[in-house]
């Protein structure tokens, strides 16, 4: 997240920045002007007239995401980044990001997209979701006009890619459909620079949006937390059925695919709902779609719980190989022989990884560099 210091920072000073870090981006952060009094219906600078609503007898009727706020003159929406004013629905998160890093894409996490490249990360404060192990609630749970920002417009954000000489941007950390107006005009930008689009994502965005989104992006990595509805919207608000519609729609929209799954002791961690969650996977086409099981670590609102036992993360491995799942990984888990990736035919590492670092890789041109087996993934 962004690192706060007492000054502004110029946008020449934060390019020059780019340039020269290696790794996190430190910034100088302000409050935002948002607004031009601490009223929700005075927009200012960071705010456009959001995409995907219709006007109905009883308000405005949000249509970006399954929470479907009906908004009033004055009211905020679920995501806490919407609000309407006038009649209209506006987003208040466009242009001022509260986080911007510069990260090794094996991170988001992306294992088969373009390794050992770097992502130019962003996010701007909100989310539609109320994830009870939420690692980022510092930002994801506020808004924008709360939280310390930097003034990056689209344009900005694309010279600053460039200037950091990384391959991506990834739209990151809170909730990207939250702030979908600023990034879809970003990835549009970015696409004609040949620079790569990232979408790190609850995955909880309805179908027309989702669409329309995928023309521009090269990636998506999904969290698909439970295949338990009644879980899903305990631990997060949310339902499971609008996420499994999104994991398909971007595989049909041609968007590269990869799957996270938050292993919660006494939460996520039943082993016949993960195989049904692997089995769905499979059964949709899925299979090559990389499945990263991630060790949980006490925060927020689960602090009281302990971290993910190493022995229920391979369980889990288990289970996904066994179901059909090629390549399966396992997160927050360093050093175990899991962050690598085998070829599903000969069985030989292929990608040796230590956390973020590529130690080795026997993929040339796509195949397994031993036996010629095809490698899903872009190399």
């Amino acid at each position: 997240m962004l690192k706060k210091e007492s000054q502004r920072i110029s946008k020449r000073e934060f390019l020059r920045q780019c340039t020269l870090c290696a790794g996190g981006l430190a910034l100088g952060a302000y409050r935002s002007n948002i607004f031009s009094s601490s009223s929700d219906t005075d927009l200012g600078k960071f705010s456009r007239e959001a995409l995907f609503y219709t006007k109905t007898s009883d308000g405005l009727q949000c249509e970006k995401c399954p929470q479907g706020c009906l908004l009033n003159d004055g009211d905020t929406g679920f995501c806490r980044s919407r609000v309407a004013n006038d009649g209209k629905i506006y987003s208040i998160a466009y242009g001022n990001p509260c986080a911007v890093h510069i990260d090794p894409i094996e991170k988001k996490p992306f294992f088969h997209f373009l390794p050992t490249t770097h992502a130019f990360s962003i996010a701007v404060a909100g989310c539609n979701f109320r994830c009870l192990n939420c690692q980022n609630w510092q930002i994801s749970q506020i808004s924008p006009k709360d939280s310390d920002n930097v003034d990056l417009m689209p344009e900005e954000v694309v010279k600053a890619c460039i200037a950091a000489k990384c391959e991506s941007i990834a739209y990151t950390y809170s909730e990207p459909t939250t702030f979908y107006e600023y990034a879809y005009d970003t990835a549009k930008l970015a696409r004609e620079r040949k620079i790569h689009n990232l979408w790190k994502s609850n995955g909880y965005i309805n179908e027309k949006p989702l669409r329309q989104l995928c023309k521009v992006l090269d990636a998506a990595n999904i969290d698909l937390k439970i295949y338990d509805d009644e879980v899903y919207k305990k631990i997060s608000s949310g339902k499971l059925a609008p996420v499994l519609r999104a994991l398909k729609v971007f595989r049909e929209e041609g968007v590269w695919l990869e799957i996270t799954n938050l292993v919660i002791p006494t939460w996520t961690d039943n082993f016949d709902t993960i195989k049904q969650m692997c089995e769905w996977l499979c059964s949709n086409n899925l299979s090559d779609a990389p499945l990263h099981f991630s060790r949980f670590t006490p925060l927020y609102k689960l602090s009281q719980l302990p971290s993910t036992p190493t022995e229920t993360l391979e369980k889990a491995h288990t289970i996904a190989k066994e179901s059909g799942i090629k390549f399966v990984y396992l997160g927050n888990a360093a050093g175990h022989w899991a962050e690598n990736t085998y070829c599903p035919k000969c069985k030989k590492i292929i990608v040796e990884r230590r956390v973020f670092t590529i130690l080795s890789n026997h993929i040339v041109k796509g195949k397994c560099k031993f036996c010629g087996e095809k490698i899903s993934g872009v190399w």
